[in-house]
């Protein structure tokens, strides 16, 4: 009875993941988990028994990686190492081609590769804002921003949407929502085509409805666990309705999203901006933009600060308009 117990737990053993990293530390202490990146003098390193955890790179004696990574020394370009040996004291072994052992104070970042066109991926965040003003005026505000990407093979798929209702002294003042789906095939690594469309909806403005279509080229600078930055021009056909008639035109725009984390894992600032030049003289350009910064307080929760500025320049005129906005959001 004993024999067989004692081989079913070294069976579990077996089965049981092993972890691939492992960090020793100065004061002789010794941690095991899996790098997920070294950034702004951090190792965020994922552990099954303490969640994520941050060490200051400066306070790291060596370590040992079984995992591929990209890794970027002072005044070299970023390269690939098959694995990291430990070595003497502030020291480490890469491992590729040829064996090095480098100070580990000359390693700036440390990344997992990941490749580009991935079989499956899905990512997202939803964040919400609530704003409850009772002063002279009584003012309920909430605004939903949400976004999506599934990734599949050399196919993407992008839906965001945002929703914002506000109501002063009991009645309505702003009702507005909108919603775009893009699909993205990748050509290359980096090159794609992406054809999309989506719809707003805005009672209390001028234009009460827009609605566009459009397609063109698209590159991907890069996309790690680092961030991301995609760069696309498109054609696009817009129609609107208006409180007086409607319009119809074709518009050349050129959007970008940029996403990076910052000191570890725990800060995130994103960007994403469109600029369309419309095919009329009476109008130069339009901007809707947005910058962001959202802090992760755990693998779901975020808190969120977001700048939007919306610009219209046309007859030697420039319209904007800014909103600051705080609140709390999920992540996936």
């Amino acid at each position: 009875m004993l024999v067989r117990i004692l081989l079913l737990s070294a069976f579990v053993g077996l089965a049981m993941p092993v972890s691939a990293d492992t960090v020793w530390l100065n004061n002789g202490d010794r941690l095991s988990g899996d790098i997920l990146l070294l950034d702004g003098g951090k190792l965020a390193l994922k552990t099954r028994y303490a969640g994520q955890v941050l060490i200051d790179w400066k306070d790291i004696d060596t370590l040992r990686s079984d995992q591929p990574l990209l890794l970027r020394r002072q005044g070299l370009d970023s390269e690939h190492s098959k694995q990291l040996a430990a070595a003497g004291k502030g020291m480490v072994r890469v491992i590729n081609a040829t064996v090095q052992t480098v100070p580990l104070a000359s390693i700036t970042r440390l990344v997992p590769p990941r490749a580009v066109l991935q079989d499956r991926l899905w990512e997202g965040n939803l964040d919400a804002k609530l704003d409850m003003e009772r002063n002279e005026d009584v003012s309920d505000e909430w605004k939903l921003k949400g976004n999506t990407r599934i990734e599949h093979g050399r196919w993407r798929h992008l839906l965001i949407g945002d929703l914002e209702h506000e109501i002063k002294n009991g009645s309505k003042v702003d009702d507005n929502w909108k919603l775009e789906y893009d699909l993205d095939r990748f050509l290359t690594e980096h090159w794609f085509w992406r054809v999309g469309g989506g719809q707003q909806e805005d009672q209390f403005e001028f234009f009460k409805r827009q609605q566009m279509v459009g397609t063109g080229p698209g590159y991907r600078f890069w996309n790690n666990e680092l961030g991301r930055f995609d760069l696309i021009g498109q054609f696009n056909r817009v129609h609107f309705d208006t409180t007086a008639d409607d319009l119809t035109l074709s518009t050349f725009s050129l959007e970008w999203d940029y996403k990076r984390l910052l000191r570890g894992t725990r800060l995130e600032f994103y960007s994403n901006a469109e600029l369309h030049i419309p095919e009329i003289a009476e109008i130069d350009y339009v901007l809707d933009s947005e910058f962001g910064l959202r802090y992760r307080l755990n693998s779901w929760a975020r808190l969120s600060l977001l700048y939007e500025l919306d610009q219209i320049r046309g007859l030697g005129r420039t319209s904007s308009e800014r909103h600051y906005l705080m609140g709390f959001g999920f992540g996936w």
